[in-house]
């Protein structure tokens, strides 16, 4: 599984060798191309997604419309490059795959990676996902390491997975490059994945470097990253970006699975919009001026913004949401004679179900999201319970959710402990009100995390709790609880603003040992509450989502969940 060794990595260097050999020696590293082409400006698309995680079958609501599902984006993608086939790029930033769905999670993501093989061109094979003129790209995100790099590789290469085969036999893998320039193997030193790929269009070459947020070691499972390294995302992409220079590539484009926030808008990039804000800011801030778009990811929201790196270069962001509920269209001019980008702007497109596109949702797409629904059917069918009303993962100002109560005191009764704790990025979707089946239990908790019980000292409870308010953080970051209620105070310094945690209603001591309930992610220090590294006598448990659905199946029927207070909010 060594990519560096692998065909795929000759396909790079034959490429970036060809194009030196095509030209004459004195204009080999400059792509000088006035003498090919007449008009001034070539006209270059690029159609980006971020965060799928294979939301193959189900339709989100926006303002209560329905929107996305794999078909319905599928026709809006292949309607947006109608008549610019050639000049159209569809890329996706990370996290394709994980936390998906049951009916791609269950198949081990494979149709999911086969959805995005069905937009490719006759020039993306299974035999050479590196052709410059496959019109396919992506990165990974920290959800592609979810199972590991090797489940990684296999997906991306092929080969049946243990539990195999599934739809196709043998899996192929990917029909299309998967870079990435930040994901170092201990041993070699060497990235795991090829770091750039170079597509051309109309002769001119365009370049995508790959890269996933450094911070990925602390939101996977450290087993499944075992031996590798995430290094910094900027000097990452610009080592590339300096080797690109020198073969005279003017037009690079970068997928980044790190994101930002950002007030959404409609229409084309504003470039008097609020300013972004997040970890992306200073990665783009700090890269070589000759990028020329960044194509984010990660956080799960809208951006559509020019930012000026530290030379004063504006390079253009973007974020299309996530699941599919909207794509990113960008429009590039890039200047014939030079090979660089003359202008660039984009658009954040809704997908919308309703209407346009969405109406005739792509017949192949659609083919494979229904075989996948029939081969998971007898499972995700099963009905669980019933629920008197909606349970929502939404967290109140406090920092508590209804569903993160019924999560947390499932898995404290599953081990029979004084408290649990519950990560909150582990929590995927609501319920609504009514039957609920093992699919949507499945889509709540996906991960097939294992419980495990070990013993902390009050002071080290305290401790965890504080761990919820530093800076790294970017999300709704409290963790859900039960057997506890506390109350913090937003005043105080980030590494003290718990004010009192209590057990029943009496304040714990903190010299006490109580025992605790938490997921195997969480039990590895995952989310950077690394106090639970020091947790004692430890004893693994059942899978998650089983102890869940043990629990709802405990409870009286219809059951329900609701925010009761545990978690009270001072300032």
């Amino acid at each position: 599984m060594k990519y560096f060794c692998s065909t795929r990595l000759l396909m790079v260097l034959i490429s970036a060798t060809l194009m030196a050999i095509v030209l004459p020696a004195t204009q080999a590293s400059s792509y000088n191309l006035a003498q090919v082409h007449s008009g001034k400006h070539l006209q270059l698309q690029i159609l980006a997604i971020n965060d799928f995680h294979g939301k193959l079958t189900e339709k989100s609501l926006v303002s209560g419309r329905p929107v996305g599902s794999a078909p319905v984006l599928a026709s809006y993608l292949q309607t947006a490059a109608e008549g610019m086939e050639d000049s159209t790029f569809i890329v996706h930033a990370g996290d394709l795959v994980g936390a998906s769905s049951p009916e791609s999670a269950l198949l081990q993501d494979e149709p999911t990676v086969e959805f995005f093989n069905l937009l490719g061109n006759r020039f993306c094979r299974y035999n050479n996902p590196m052709n410059p003129r496959c019109n396919l790209v992506g990165t990974v995100g920290n959800h592609e390491f979810d199972e590991g790099r090797q489940e990684l590789m296999r997906l991306i290469e092929g080969g049946n997975h243990i539990n195999g085969p599934f739809l196709q036999d043998p899996w192929r893998g990917a029909t299309f490059p998967y870079v990435c320039t930040n994901v170092v193997d201990e041993n070699t030193n060497r990235p795991i994945l090829a770091p750039y790929v170079i597509k051309r269009i109309k002769d001119v070459p365009v370049a995508f470097v790959g890269a996933v947020l450094q911070d990925t070691a602390s939101i996977v499972t450290a087993s499944g990253i075992a031996g590798l390294q995430f290094t910094g995302e900027a000097q990452a992409i610009n080592t590339q970006v300096r080797k690109l220079k020198h073969m005279g590539i003017k037009t690079i484009i970068v997928l980044l699975h790190q994101g930002g926030f950002q007030p959404p808008y409609e229409g084309a990039t504003d470039p008097a919009a609020v300013e972004l804000s997040g970890e992306v800011v200073d990665i783009v801030k700090a890269l070589d001026s000759e990028v020329d778009v960044v194509i984010s990811g990660h956080t799960h929201g809208f951006t559509n913004a020019l930012i000026a790196n530290d030379q004063g270069a504006e390079i253009l962001v973007t974020q299309a949401w996530s699941k599919g509920t909207a794509f990113a269209g960008i429009d590039l001019e890039i200047d014939r004679q030079s090979g660089d980008v003359a202008a660039k702007s984009a658009e954040i497109i809704t997908t919308w179900a309703d209407a346009g596109p969405g109406l005739e949702p792509d017949r192949r797409v659609a083919e494979l999201v229904d075989e996948a629904k029939e081969v998971t059917l007898p499972l995700t069918s099963q009905i669980i319970g019933n629920t008197a009303v909606a349970i929502s993962a939404d967290q109140n100002e406090a920092g508590e959710s209804a569903m993160g109560n019924l999560i947390a005191d499932a898995q404290r009764a599953a081990l029979e402990t004084d408290f649990a704790f519950m990560n909150p990025g582990g929590i995927r979707n609501s319920l609504d009100a009514g039957e609920v089946t093992w699919g949507e239990l499945y889509s709540v908790q996906p991960f097939n995390n294992y419980l495990v019980k070990m013993e902390l000292i009050g002071q080290q409870v305290y401790d965890l709790l504080n761990q919820q308010f530093t800076p790294y953080q970017p999300f709704d970051s409290m963790l859900q609880i039960s057997g506890l209620t506390y109350s913090w105070d937003a005043g105080r310094p980030a590494n003290d603003k718990v004010v009192e945690v209590r057990k029943d209603g009496v304040p714990i001591d903190r010299t006490t040992l109580y025992s605790v309930t938490v997921n195997s992610f969480m039990a590895e220090g995952g989310d950077k509450f690394t106090v639970l590294l020091d947790g004692l006598n430890r004893q693994v448990g059942p899978i998650d989502l089983d102890g869940l659905i043990e629990y709802i199946e405990y409870l009286g029927q219809p059951f329900s969940s609701a925010i009761e207070g545990r978690i009270e909010k001072l300032n």
